[in-house]
């Protein structure tokens, strides 16, 4: 019996499985802050109840894209509650349920652990507690520092009520990688400033590593004695940052929509800095996106797909399932029957788990920009751009989501909540073992 309800959440008569559980609980908060969205006092009265939807939907779901300018549509009420719905969504839940009911002193049964236990990416249910106190103890501290630092920015442009409001807005939305900003054009009015330029994509970089990462840093303070997990997230990140910062630049440099329109050298290497991390599900840019170049838009579109870590903020694929990938296929050409990183060896279970998330996601994203084609027919790579953006959950935009029509928009939300709650529903079937009763006899086919 207890096994049964570690795996199932009894409802009535009736049980969900975690990741389903999981899954209403998203719902139900999105249905919940679309309502509150929708009251008068959250908008400025041209927000549809449809929009108010979207906007929870972007929130909870930790993306960013919006159909509504969230700085001029809504109230600073409004606003709260978005920062309130990105807060819930970007550690999670059931992180705060949990520690809720240990704060009214409510005992944790099974069935809600192995929820957090879905939620927060653990194999076991020891220590889920401890591990929801850390999460959000680390996003509290990281969000008031950054907040108490962007304020020297946001005061003396605002004053000090909304400018410490939009200091705080700013730093959680960058902390859970959701990419929502205050004014139309993003951040680009602070291309060149250094605080903006170095605090969010620091909120970022840290939300996008994992908290489990964050956790063994803390705990060991040696790369020797870091996990395995720990060391391919740090090793991946640096290595894309260190892909992306150099390549955003040798392509945008002379676009005059972009960098090429920027006054010096110093606001391009800093564009090029912010367009860089901000494309793995931060969400924020200080240039046009829509004025790229194609190039630029394929890798960026590239970069949302990997995402950032697992625990973490941030959406994707994961920066370990694309090493895993590399590694694999680099095993292959070399005829090698087992992946070695680290002074480590993975089996072929972690490998059939990459390929069966990467392929459900090609194919996830796949199909939503299928089904929005069959209403849209505008420029095919802004239309990837949306719905990767989406999956992602990244919310940089090429300026398409707003004209899509309901069809289009209901895809787009699906995508972003299946971009978000997805990958843990199917991280639960792939744990999952089963024993074949049969054993067939071993046939061939022809690959390549």
């Amino acid at each position: 019996m207890p096994h049964k309800q570690a795996r199932s959440l009894s409802t009535g008569g009736w049980r969900l499985p975690p990741p389903a559980t999981l899954g209403l609980i998203y719902l139900t908060f999105i249905l919940l802050g679309g309502g509150v969205l929708w009251l008068p006092v959250s908008n400025a009265g041209d927000v549809t109840l449809w929009d108010a939807l979207f906007t929870s939907t972007s929130a909870v779901t930790v993306t960013g894209l919006i159909v509504a300018d969230t700085g001029s549509a809504f109230t600073p009420f409004g606003q709260a509650v978005i920062a309130l719905l990105i807060q819930l969504g970007g550690l999670g839940l059931m992180v705060f349920a949990v520690m809720l009911l240990t704060v009214l002193g409510i005992p944790i049964g099974l069935p809600y652990r192995a929820v957090l236990r879905e939620e927060v990416n653990q194999k076991t249910l020891h220590n889920l507690t401890d591990i929801a106190r850390v999460i959000i103890a680390v996003s509290l501290s990281c969000e008031l520092i950054g907040a108490a630092i962007l304020s020297f920015v946001f005061v003396p442009e605002f004053g000090w009520a909304k400018g410490i409001g939009h200091a705080l807005f700013h730093s959680v939305s960058a902390f859970n990688n959701a990419g929502f900003a205050l004014y139309p054009d993003s951040l680009m009015s602070w291309v060149d400033d250094p605080v903006i330029n170095t605090v969010l994509p620091a909120l970022f970089i840290i939300g996008g590593l994992g908290f489990i990462v964050l956790a063994d840093i803390y705990r060991v303070q040696t790369w020797r004695m870091l996990t395995l997990h720990s060391k391919l997230m740090i090793v991946g990140t640096l290595a894309l940052i260190g892909f992306s910062w150099p390549m955003f630049a040798a392509l945008e440099w002379t676009n005059p929509g972009t960098l090429g329109g920027l006054p010096d050298t110093a606001s391009r290497v800093w564009a090029s800095w912010f367009q860089a991390v901000t494309t793995r599900t931060a969400g924020f840019n200080s240039v046009d996106t829509s004025a790229m170049h194609d190039s630029t838009t394929l890798m960026t579109m590239a970069l949302m797909l990997i995402g950032g870590g697992s625990t973490s903020t941030a959406g994707g694929i994961k920066v370990t399932t694309a090493i895993v990938l590399v590694v694999a296929t680099i095993a292959f050409f070399k005829r090698q029957t087992q992946m070695h990183i680290f002074g480590r060896s993975l089996g072929s279970e972690e490998v059939l788990k990459v390929l069966a998330l990467t392929t459900v996601s090609m194919l996830l994203v796949m199909t939503g920009i299928f089904v929005t084609s069959i209403s849209h027919d505008g420029d095919f790579l802004d239309l990837a751009f949306e719905i990767t953006s989406a999956f992602g959950t990244v919310g940089l935009s090429r300026g398409t989501t707003g004209e899509l029509d309901t069809i289009g928009r209901i895809t787009v939300m699906l995508i972003m909540f299946l971009g978000r709650v997805g990958p843990l529903s199917l991280g639960f079937f792939l744990a999952t073992r089963s024993v074949p009763r049969v054993r067939y006899p071993k046939g061939q086919i022809y690959l390549g």
